[in-house]
């Protein structure tokens, strides 16, 4: 039974307060919302709204989009439920850890390492690509050897190396910089939408809803594993392919839950961090709809350019130079997503090695900067090489399984917490529980049946060696199980399932 130990709310949270792992609580409500927008909002409002629209839904995308906002907010309420309960770092492997178990918390916590490794990654390589396109629109040209597609991607490791530097000295410092980038890239995205207005031809809305039509299947390893099982034919357009878009468009919203990750660094967590989640959420989907209403309105959708819609929507309208305009917004927004991913890293990996689960010498934070700075190190380098010298485009597919995952046991989650601690305060609760968390976690598990046999045989291997690492290591030295800082009170709270009488005192911490 120990692979399914809990770790008490009181303990995750007086774990927060030992000096050597302790972090500087700096953030607010706006610093979250701007975090959240800051990831979520990449280069897929310039592109994918194009291409959904083109290949599935039409103009109705813009119902896509409403659809897999729906979607994500459910999940979004489990993580601001989770989040303001247990504001600690590590998000959904925290929130596992205390309700579904340590096993799943280690599950997640690996597949959440894998999702943020490499979406940083695939990220600074897609920044790259940007710059260079940017730069060729000044007439500056870099060598194909050492830029996006050549032997060594030196913008991506530069950009890496840079964010990693920032991410060190301190989240509020970086926070700054991403505001400025947020900032940035929001008045680039409106410019867009207002400037696009008008050249709207409402005739293009027309049909609304493209007839239905059959479409190419794939086959092999590249089909969808439900697919796979049972031989359905894709379609699109139609009610169809308004569902396929919202589930190709969901992958647009991925990140808000990046926003929990920094629960302990926040001043007041109980309530800025549903406000964090949610407002950013909601934020999102409204750019989101505009620019989709916007470049359906520009061109008919059968015309639409899939891999670069928006840039191409104003050349067909004579604006050529708005393309410059979009590369430097989605220079800015790249910047964005991949210094919030690597700050998500670094603060995962640091709730595991607190916990021991890894390494527990590497949490301790830096005396000046209070960030773990040797975890830091360890992901900026990472990250680098990969982003450098790896072509990961094949497994972008990978960074989607991870999250769903992580989307299925926080809300399976939510219910169970609710079953094993009814007496926690919660600051923020979700309505109509459990039906709310049970239907996110249907919607994220169909989800993931959508993905592709081959990402789904790469997801088990990276499971298979998590599987290994846990048993050989994390298991006999996780601190539920050598008893390391742990009070008495607290551990006699965590093997009987009652609160201890003092939940908030820190206790004092055994020699290591």
């Amino acid at each position: 039974m120990s692979l399914l130990r809990t770790k008490s709310i009181e303990q995750s949270i007086a774990d927060t307060d030992e000096p050597e792992y302790q972090l500087k609580k700096s953030l607010s409500a706006l610093d979250l919302t701007v975090f959240g927008v800051g990831v979520v909002i990449g280069a897929g409002i310039f592109t994918l709204t194009g291409r959904a629209a083109h290949n599935v839904a039409g103009p109705a995308i813009v119902v896509s989009f409403i659809i897999a906002a729906i979607c994500c907010a459910l999940a979004a309420m489990c993580y601001a439920e989770f989040a303001s309960t247990v504001p600690v770092s590590g998000s959904a492997y925290t929130f596992s850890y205390a309700s579904l178990g340590e096993i799943f918390a280690w599950i997640i916590g690996w597949d959440l390492i894998l999702e943020m490794f490499l979406g940083a990654s695939v990220v600074a390589q897609g920044w790259s690509a940007y710059l260079g396109a940017f730069l060729g629109k000044l007439g500056i040209t870099m060598p194909a050897a050492i830029s996006y597609g050549g032997v060594v991607d030196v913008p991506a490791i530069v950009l890496v190396l840079v964010l990693g530097v920032l991410v060190t000295l301190g989240i509020k410092e970086s926070l700054r910089v991403n505001l400025v980038l947020v900032g940035l890239k929001l008045f680039i995205v409106l410019f867009v939408i207002f400037a696009g207005i008008g050249f709207i031809n409402p005739a293009n809305y027309t049909p609304f809803v493209p007839p239905a039509q059959a479409t190419e299947t794939t086959s092999g390893w590249t089909q969808p594993l439900i697919q796979f099982f049972t031989g359905a034919a894709p379609s699109t357009f139609g009610v169809g392919g308004i569902l396929a878009g919202a589930a190709l468009v969901f992958f647009a919203y991925i990140g808000f839950d990046v926003v929990a990750t920094t629960a302990e660094e926040t001043k007041n967590p109980q309530r800025d961090l549903p406000i964090g989640i949610i407002a950013s959420l909601a934020i999102c989907t409204v750019l989101y709809c505009a620019v989709a209403l916007v470049v359906t309105g520009m061109v008919p959708y059968d015309k639409l350019d899939p891999s670069a819609a928006l840039a191409n929507a104003f050349g067909y309208h004579g604006q050529a130079w708005m393309a410059t305009l979009i590369s430097a917004g989605a220079v800015a927004g790249l910047t964005t997503v991949v210094l919030t991913l690597m700050v998500g890293a670094t603060r995962l990996i640091f709730a595991m090695c607190r916990d021991a689960l890894l390494p527990m010498g590497l949490a301790k934070v830096h005396k000046t900067y209070r960030t773990p700075w040797l975890i830091t190190l360890i992901v900026t380098i990472v990250v680098a090489i990969v982003a450098g010298l790896t072509p990961v485009g094949v497994l972008e597919e990978m960074v989607n399984i991870g999250t769903l995952s992580a989307f299925v046991l926080v809300s399976i989650g939510v219910v169970v917490l609710r079953k094993k601690r009814p007496d926690l305060k919660r600051a923020f609760t979700v309505p109509f529980s459990p039906v709310v968390p049970i239907i996110s976690a249907l919607i994220c598990a169909y989800l993931m049946l959508n993905l592709s046999v081959e990402t789904w045989l790469r997801f088990v291997i990276w499971l298979a060696i998590g599987f290994v690492i846990y048993f050989a290591y994390s298991r006999s030295h996780a601190r539920l199980e050598t008893g390391v800082g742990i009070r008495p009170d607290m551990q006699q709270a965590m093997d009987t399932g009652h609160a201890p009488k003092s939940p908030t005192e820190p206790g004092p911490t055994e020699p290591r």
